[in-house]
């Protein structure tokens, strides 16, 4: 099976996946959770319903695009409330409604969103874009306000192929594994797979910098976009008449990365490759984590580069091959993966083999590879078991330059061990590197531990040492998540006052009444809505 063969995730509130096909946790996971403690939590609670909008701004939004694409239920609303971190699921499970939207809307077209946002400005309400829903660091859950959930999946076209360029016009509501499949049917990809393929869409990609598993031979999302168009209060933005241009700053790159605060994307250009006729994936070995980041950093500054390249720590390394040793601190060296699409693999995979064996690598052969690649998007279908069991268990990422990745490593480390430890959950840290740049790669943690008594603010200090340590090591506050709530302060920092006012200023221009995402990515101080 393919990328394109992929189905739709049916995501519903606070659960990853279709509740009628639900995933059992194989006996090594039940057995490893016992070591560190872990009860089974209280049963999750039903939702309680909220005030919605007023008679006047139903009326208003009804004319606009009818009474069937407006919807007031409890349980659309609930639907759309908040997005897919454990937080996120776990407030779901306490039927936390705080964040739900007053009303969803489904505008169809760009012309409607644009209708829609200039009336919402005018009546001075907030507007959440919601296409897959898929965020993980509160990128949907504006603070302090009543706000409709603009739910984009009716944008759901590819509106131009163009085969000379090579590129593509996607509506933002597709989703990913839809935008593969009109692709495939004539013959080309996208390339773009996050392990959020499943459910998220081509809009959310471009708003949050996305970056997929084959970044190292396709790019990131935001290194795809050529062109695209945005509604915002005060009118559209059409970006894109050249792939490249001298004229003036490259406005898309402010769009890109914009999470919604600006306007609302409804449609990208990007570019395409044919599909490819030939795909492996294979296993390497190497002694440690610090051997096999040499090795990936010689292909990814000297070449050859394949098109999936990704390492994981031994910690990691041992949980992905259910070695038991792994809580007693068993290691067997490292793992990584390399996967090769398109022409000349074959030639391809012996010139990237006389590197990395170069490098003190050993092959392993496609076994672990072809795992890899068949178990790629099981991860977030394993989380709700393991919350239902009374684990704790979220992800957290940050990128540097390659001089800087041990020390970032290591400290982001001892920092989320010392947080939970310091609760009484000691966790597993896993790591592993899955995005590589000539001058630096991401890190991508896992953490598992028991739950306590209030897992929301557990994991909020294991965050907050989590980012401080980031911060200290150098590295930045996010590689593909993108900033949200979670990661607001942290980025604020990051870039200083000065750049923040900037942002703000443009804000205030495009959106003068503050009602796009109110307190996502801007700090409150600064957004025109606070």
């Amino acid at each position: 099976m393919t990328e394109s063969d992929l189905p739709v995730a049916q995501l519903t509130p606070g659960r990853w996946g279709d509740p009628a096909h639900p995933v059992a946790l194989p006996p090594a996971a039940l057995e490893a959770l016992k070591h560190l403690g872990v009860r089974r939590p209280a049963e999750p609670a039903a939702p309680v319903d909220r005030p919605g909008l007023s008679n006047e701004a139903l009326q208003l939004l009804e004319k606009l695009l009818g009474a069937e694409h407006l919807k007031t239920d409890l349980e659309t609303r609930w639907g759309h409330t908040r997005g897919y971190s454990t937080p996120d699921l776990l407030r779901h499970r306490a039927g936390d409604t705080t964040d739900m939207p007053a009303a969803v809307v489904y505008p169809a077209s760009h012309d409607e969103v644009q209708a829609l946002l200039t009336t919402c400005s005018e009546q001075h309400l907030a507007v959440v874009p919601y296409a897959g829903g898929t965020s993980v660091v509160g990128g949907l859950a504006p603070q302090g306000t009543a706000f409709i959930a603009v739910d984009l999946r009716r944008l759901e076209r590819l509106v131009e192929l163009d085969e000379i360029s090579r590129t593509a016009t996607l509506e933002a509501g597709v989703r990913g594994t839809a935008a593969e499949a009109l692709l495939a049917e004539r013959g080309y990809t996208l390339g773009h797979f996050p392990q959020s393929y499943e459910g998220a869409s081509i809009g959310g990609y471009a708003a949050t910098r996305s970056s997929g598993q084959s970044s190292a031979g396709y790019g990131r999302f935001d290194q795809m976009v050529v062109g695209l168009t945005m509604a915002t209060p005060r009118g559209t933005i059409e970006l894109g008449k050249a792939p490249m241009s001298a004229a003036g700053p490259d406005l898309r790159q402010l769009v890109l990365g914009s999470e919604g605060t600006l306007g609302i994307i409804t449609s990208v250009v990007v570019r395409i490759r044919p599909r490819p006729v030939e795909r492996s994936f294979e296993g390497w070995r190497f002694g440690s984590f610090d051997e096999g980041l040499v090795a990936i950093r010689r292909l990814a500054q000297d070449g050859p580069l394949p098109t999936v390249l990704r390492l994981s720590d031994e910690a990691e390394t041992a949980i992905n091959l259910a070695d038991p040793d792994v809580l007693a601190g068993g290691s067997g060296g490292v793992q990584a993966i390399v996967g090769f699409e398109g022409e000349r693999t074959g030639v391809r995979r012996t010139e990237v083999a006389a590197v990395l064996t170069a490098a003190g690598g050993e092959e392993m052969g496609e076994g672990p590879g072809e795992t890899w690649r068949e178990g790629r998007y099981r991860a977030p279908y394993l989380r709700d078991p393991l919350l239902d069991e009374g684990a704790l268990v979220e992800t957290l990422e940050t990128a540097g330059f390659w001089s800087a990745l041990p020390q970032l490593k290591a400290q982001v480390t001892e920092a989320l061990v010392t947080a939970l430890t310091e609760q009484g959950t000691p966790p597993i840290v896993l790591c592993h590197v899955s995005h590589v740049y000539e001058t630096g790669a991401s890190l991508y943690f896992t953490v598992i531990c028991a739950q306590t008594d209030d897992p929301i603010a557990q994991w909020r200090k294991a965050k907050t040492a989590a980012n401080a340590a980031i911060s200290a090591a150098g590295g930045t506050i996010t590689h593909h998540h993108g900033v949200g709530t979670d990661h607001r302060s942290a980025y604020a920092e990051e870039v200083g006052p000065l750049a923040i006012e900037a942002l703000q200023a443009v804000k205030h221009v495009l959106d003068p009444n503050g009602i796009l995402n109110p307190g996502i990515l801007i700090p409150p101080d600064l957004d025109p809505a606070s």
